[in-house]
């Protein structure tokens, strides 16, 4: 089988699944669901990370300098 005649086949092929294809049942899948679980788990993750080191720092507000003046 040459290669032309093996790109035509499929060639064919894609256009009956073109056929069939209904645009109005159109979804995002399951691949879809995957990414934005793995978006929604990346930043509840950097959220946690965020808070973490938050935490760790210890800030103490100076007085103002007093300059002497009245």
């Amino acid at each position: 089988m040459s290669p032309t005649t093996l790109a035509l086949t499929q060639a064919s092929g894609l256009a009956d699944l073109a056929k069939e294809f209904d645009e109005t049942k159109v979804t995002p899948g399951i691949l879809g669901f995957l990414v934005f679980a793995a978006l929604g788990l990346a930043v509840w993750m950097l959220m946690k990370s965020l808070n973490r080191h938050i935490g760790k720092v210890d800030f103490e507000e100076s007085s103002a300098p007093d300059t002497g003046r009245s």
